[in-house]
Parts: C-alpha cells; sequence; structure tokens
C-alpha cells in the first residue's frame, strides 16, 4: 500500500486496525523531512502487509500534530492499537529507522 495522506479529520480511522500504523509529521519548508520523504515511502512499500504508512502535514493539520505533543519535524510516530508506542524524531538512513521500529512489527 502506498503512504497516504493523513489530516485532522481522517487521523482516528486511519490509525485503526490490526497493523501497526507509523505517521510522518511533516512540512513543505522543512529539509529533513524532504530527505526523510523518500525513506519513508520505501518502507511504506517494503513493509507493506506488516505496516500502514501515513504522511501528516503539521501545517495544515495542526490539530493532531498538537495532540501529540509534535515539536521538531520530522517525527515519526508508530501506533499498535490506536496508541503510540514510539516516537523517532530527525532525519535517520532507511536501515536504522526500519531496526528502531522492526520490534513493533510483530
Amino acid at each position: 500500500m502506498a503512504v497516504q495522506d493523513v489530516t485532522d479529520q481522517s487521523f482516528a480511522s486511519f490509525i485503526k486496525g490490526d497493523l501497526p500504523v507509523m505517521i510522518d509529521f511533516w512540512a513543505a519548508w522543512c529539509g529533513p523531512c524532504k530527505l526523510l520523504s523518500p525513506i519513508v515511502e520505501e518502507l511504506g512499500k517494503d513493509l507493506q502487509g506488516k505496516l500502514k504508512v501515513g504522511k501528516l502535514n503539521v501545517d495544515e493539520n495542526p490539530q493532531i500534530a498538537g495532540q501529540f505533543g509534535i515539536m521538531s519535524i520530522p517525527t515519526l510516530v508508530v501506533f499498535k492499537d490506536g496508541k503510540a508506542v514510539r516516537q523517532v524524531v530527525g532525519y535517520m538512513p532507511k536501515a536504522q529507522l526500519q531496526a528502531r521500529i522492526a520490534d513493533l512489527l510483530g
């Protein structure tokens, strides 16, 4: 499944389900976000069936970003059973990011 855009309105339904969900909190003006974006896209494809991936623009959707205390971007938050279980802040290479979330993929 391709990475999906998530909004304040679609967030609650997006994080529901059996699979862990990773949300990329980003903004168009953020340089590190632009570097991380292709990695997030690749993980969405590589981990299809194991992880659901979405992107939430913090400028367009401040409610959810505020709810989870997102102060720096990019920030990736992994949800399991609708609850935030891991937060990764900043850019990192694909292998390092994959290692940081591997234990959550069951």
